[in-house]
């Protein structure tokens, strides 16, 4: 039986639809507001990874050598990438929102202003 995945318009939140058979129409419902107007999302390929195997591949220094700490958008791209390496945990729209604000120049010393706090 397969299991497509649909992201909400309206919320932008993962709604997992399963089917009795592949030919079968899915009217797909957003689980979370109830929203009817549904992106089908492309499948992942899932392979099992331990949570040491992500942590190093986080730490590999090869994939931080493009990070510039001083900006927003350099920033938020890490944190992407950090999320998509991380898996379900980092996903939604509370994370999608503070990758924005990162990237927005928000969030980031005190109140923005680029100093720390020492």
């Amino acid at each position: 039986m397969p299991i497509y995945e649909y992201r909400c318009d309206k919320c932008r939140r993962t709604t997992s639809v399963l089917t009795t058979r592949i030919s079968e129409k899915v009217e797909a419902i957003c689980a979370h507001c109830g929203g009817k107007k549904m992106s089908r999302l492309m499948s992942r390929f899932a392979m099992p990874r331990s949570e040491e195997s992500r942590m190093d591949s986080l730490a590999d220094p090869s994939k931080m050598g493009d990070v510039d700490e001083n900006d927003p958008k350099s920033v938020g791209r890490m944190m992407k990438r950090m999320g998509k390496e991380m898996g379900d945990e980092f996903s939604g729209p509370e994370f999608d929102e503070a990758v924005e604000e990162i990237e927005s120049g928000g969030g980031l010393g005190d109140e923005g202003s680029g100093e720390d706090d020492l």
